[in-house]
């Protein structure tokens, strides 16, 4: 029988075609267990959290594939004057019904802990759906694509509050929250530049194909979900925050107290603390909110950024480069000022939140003082990078106080209101930039306005943070 075989070829024949076989399956398989074993990695296969960051990486491929269509739509396909008036009605139609929305977002999942796997995988299935039906009005630019490009951006906003809230409750031991953030956020970065040029590559095939790219991931993400642990629900010994700067203040304790009055001034403080951040206001405490403050100058400079540079730029290129080529030098910098900023923050592990915080909004205010004084391709490619770098390491710093300072039992319901006042952030910036004249020294101007006010009302208060130390222990 051997012989036989050995006779008519087959036998080699099979095992070469097997070889071929291996050689062509390899690069696939062993890649995808390349990606499992860095997603997996130190306990966060055993917890939970490398699904929430494979399901992230997914969001995000999804989210910028939706990008693609809509910005080649909205924006590349018309003469400038005709893309502003778009882009224009597109904030009309979706920004403004969602900055009135993105309140009750926060609020409404915090009413729904039971239910987070499902929110996440609905808000999946949802723009699933809506790629789906903006696919057939994309090549038209109808007004029918504006309601549902609002819905798109809901249904994003509305899953990223509930994973900053689901993160908690996956951490590894001796896994930080700003880790796991940073782990996270990076996934997302990774998906995203690995899929916006095969959202390019799909839009020259016609119009709807990025959009039926997004479809078929998005209802990838809607399975994802609900492989996360059944823990992601348990709202067990959770109570709700509320974002408000406290009424009553921690009592000092004087210098030199001692014996019996100092314990009881020190009792004093600690049961004042534990009222605002706990039983009473469920407050996140003084530190958290002039760190949100800060964080919310970074994200209204992202979304100023985002359309004031499309349009001066498009108008306006960098000497000697096309319109297309300026974004995209703005665009790579922003992207890996925010992939580098999120792997220092992993770095630092959450040393002195207060005053990273404090330090990179001083950074990114110098650069734009700069770009508005010396404006030039280069210090708008600079602005862009910095701008990434330090919004992604001031997240990554704010995730790190409110481990800290904000008890376990409100944490969740802390991460999913900060969220929604990020956003809208993003929003009231996006808004500004739409309406600015398209003049670069203006806009340079405004940007490092926009960050001198978050400035004034949070540098002082994190540094005098700072100085005063956490009553809470470092989580390293």
């Amino acid at each position: 029988m051997a012989s036989a075989r050995s006779h008519d070829g087959s036998g080699p024949l099979r095992r070469t075609a097997r070889s071929i076989g291996h050689a062509l399956h390899t690069p696939f398989t062993g890649t995808a267990k390349g990606i499992r074993r860095a997603t997996h990695a130190h306990g966060a296969g055993e917890s939970g959290l490398g699904k929430l960051i494979e399901l992230h990486a997914v969001n995000g491929a999804g989210d910028v594939m939706v990008t693609v269509a809509l910005a080649s739509t909205v924006f590349f396909s018309v003469p400038t004057d005709e893309a502003r008036g778009r882009v224009a009605l597109y904030l009309a139609v979706t920004m403004a019904p969602f900055t009135l929305l993105a309140p009750v977002i926060g609020p409404l999942l915090d009413r729904l802990p039971h239910g987070r796997r499902a929110a996440m995988a609905g808000a999946m299935l949802a723009r699933a759906v809506l790629a789906l039906t903006m696919s057939g009005a994309v090549a038209t630019g109808g007004l029918e694509l504006y309601p549902a490009a609002l819905g798109v951006l809901v249904a994003s906003k509305a899953y990223g509050v509930v994973r900053s809230a689901v993160v908690p409750r996956l951490l590894p031991p001796r896994f930080s929250l700003v880790k796991a953030n940073s782990r996270v956020t990076l996934a997302g970065l990774l998906a995203t530049g690995v899929a916006a040029p095969i959202g390019a590559g799909l839009q020259t095939i016609g119009a709807p194909w990025p959009l039926y790219g997004a479809c078929l991931i998005f209802t990838g993400g809607t399975v994802l979900a609900f492989t996360l642990p059944r823990k992601v629900d348990s709202a067990k010994g959770e109570r709700r925050a509320q974002l408000v700067e406290p009424h009553s203040h921690q009592s000092p304790v004087r210098t030199g107290q001692s014996g019996a009055n100092g314990k009881k001034g020190r009792a004093r403080a600690n049961g004042n603390k534990e009222k605002r951040l706990g039983l009473g206001l469920r407050t996140v405490g003084p530190s958290v909110l002039h760190g949100l403050q800060a964080n919310a100058a970074h994200r209204a400079l992202s979304g100023f950024l985002i359309f004031f540079l499309a349009f001066l730029l498009r108008v306006h290129p960098l000497a000697g480069q096309s319109a297309a080529v300026s974004l995209g030098i703005v665009g790579v910098a922003a992207g890996v000022g925010n992939a580098l900023g999120t792997a220092m923050g992993s770095w630092l592990r959450a040393r002195g939140p207060e005053a990273i915080i404090a330090s990179v909004l001083g950074l990114a205010l110098g650069v734009a003082v700069l770009a508005a004084v010396f404006f030039s391709t280069v210090m708008v490619a600079a602005l862009g990078a910095v701008a990434g770098f330090t919004q992604a390491l001031s997240k990554l710093s704010l995730d790190a106080m409110i481990q800290r300072d904000v008890p376990e039992e409100v944490r969740a319901s802390a991460f999913a209101r900060s969220e929604t006042l990020l956003q809208m952030a993003w929003v009231v910036g996006g808004g500004i930039g739409i309406v600015l004249p398209l003049n670069g020294v203006l806009g340079m101007s405004v940007a490092a306005g926009i960050l001198a006010l978050g400035a004034a009302a949070s540098v002082r208060g994190l540094l005098g943070a700072a100085r005063r130390g956490s009553p809470h222990p470092r989580v390293a």
